[in-house]
């Protein structure tokens, strides 16, 4: 099953990112836990790390802090080695398109090959400035 993260106002989408599955986005939000908190859950970052997954939204007010905490994540991951893609999905995406990730930063990429931070922190300024919620589906 597919994470889809997005913006709506009314029936209208403002914006989304296909994550890829639950288990995509855990991977991600691990090697956070484990690379920048030194293995706290949220001690860094508590606005992607404590927040469910499987269900619910990010307030526009929480993602002015989402998107500083995201940002920082970006910068430290652009400092760090490579991951190799982890599941078929990706590595298939990442050869079609010619992906090689240089920092752990281009490890971690949507369904479409883009930068997995790049594109939380784009949906983070849509939610701000629409000042609607990313909802969680």
């Amino acid at each position: 099953m597919g994470l889809y993260l997005c913006v709506f106002d009314e029936d209208e989408e403002l914006g989304g990112v296909e994550v890829g599955t639950y288990s995509d986005f855990d991977a991600f939000r691990s090697t956070v836990i484990d690379q920048l908190e030194q293995g706290r859950s949220g001690a860094k970052y508590p606005t992607l790390i404590l927040h469910s997954d499987c269900d619910g939204e990010w307030s526009a007010a929480s993602c002015v802090t989402l998107k500083d905490e995201l940002r920082e994540i970006a910068d430290n991951f652009q400092r760090l080695p490579p991951r190799i893609f982890a599941v078929e999905w990706q590595q298939q995406t990442a050869k079609l398109l010619g992906l090689k990730p240089l920092s752990l930063y281009d490890s971690f990429i949507d369904v479409d090959g883009e930068p997995l931070l790049e594109r939380l922190q784009h949906l983070c300024d849509i939610a701000i400035r629409s000042e609607r919620p990313i909802l969680f589906q």
